[in-house]
């Protein structure tokens, strides 16, 4: 995917996720996705690069930067809980579309039960 596909891709799967929002609190050029709040997603543009940027646990980052070179550690953000996508096409629609729900998912884990919008564990396993 390109960088516009690549951003394209996981807009529409943020879009779809229960609470989502769409906030610019870095400015009109970061989109920044949120759920009750809480940060999982945001796309910039880098050196005339488009990136996504999504939370990642700890060894899920690892190894998808090691099985992945279109994957880095997040941009600006902790390098152990965050890793950027870019673009080149290594990471197609559905490795994309499951690593937005990842990440809204370990956002949403760390929600008061009373505040989440789904069970984290259970949401988005083997579905769309």
């Amino acid at each position: 995917m390109n960088g516009r596909e690549l951003q394209k891709c996981a807009a529409l799967r943020a879009r779809e996720l229960p609470a989502t929002t769409l906030e610019f609190p870095f400015g009109p050029d970061v989109d920044v996705y949120k759920v009750r709040g809480k940060m999982f997603m945001f796309l910039t543009v880098v050196d005339d690069e488009p990136l996504v940027v999504l939370k990642a646990s700890p060894s899920d980052g690892l190894a998808l930067r090691e099985a992945h070179p279109d994957i880095t550690p997040g941009y600006h953000m902790d390098k152990k809980h965050w890793i950027s996508l870019h673009p080149g096409g290594g990471l197609g629609p559905d490795m994309v579309e499951e690593l937005v729900t990842e990440s809204y998912r370990l956002v949403v884990a760390g929600l008061p039960r009373e505040q989440r919008p789904v069970e984290p564990h259970a949401f988005g396993r083997g579905q769309r």
